[in-house]
């Protein structure tokens, strides 16, 4: 089943790298999210995922090869506080793979590179910069204040 799915998705990347070429990079000159700019946010976040995935894939085989074996304590304190630290950003991906797969989503409905708030454009800068934006530089602050508020209360 796995590996069915990571056929689709390889055959999905070479299908998109293929109609946007090598060189290729949006530009505001053009029709706003049209087909070459979806299939160039598509490679993006697809070779992002694999990126990911790779890694995570690297990590369990790190730990699988054994235990942490320090013999002096602050060197296993040492090795141990860097797992952890591995981890955790191994997990913050974890949590980054379904906001990549709900961007995926977005641009095969269409919705993809708008805000979810307002409907406007998010921009390609900020899309290249944060692939899986879901809103607007405006939107996000606002939305980022009210969180604040609602802290502080």
């Amino acid at each position: 089943m796995a590996s069915q799915a990571k056929g689709d998705t390889e055959q999905r990347l070479a299908k998109a790298r293929a109609a946007i070429g090598d060189d290729y990079t949006p530009g505001e000159d053009e029709e706003y999210m049209n087909e070459r700019q979806l299939d160039y946010f598509r490679v993006l976040l697809l070779d992002w995922k694999k990126s990911i995935h790779n890694a995570a894939g690297q990590t369990l085989q790190s730990l699988q090869d054994g235990p942490i074996r320090e013999p002096d304590l602050n060197d296993r304190a040492s090795s141990e506080t860097d797992w952890g630290i591995e981890l955790r950003t191994r997990d913050r991906q974890r949590k980054l793979i379904s906001k990549i797969d709900s961007a995926l989503r977005r641009i095969d409905a269409g919705e993809y590179g708008y805000c979810e708030v307002t409907g406007d454009p998010i921009g390609l800068k900020r899309l290249i910069a944060r692939p899986v934006a879901t809103m607007t530089v405006e939107a996000q602050e606002a939305h980022e204040r009210r969180e604040k508020i609602s802290r502080d209360d």
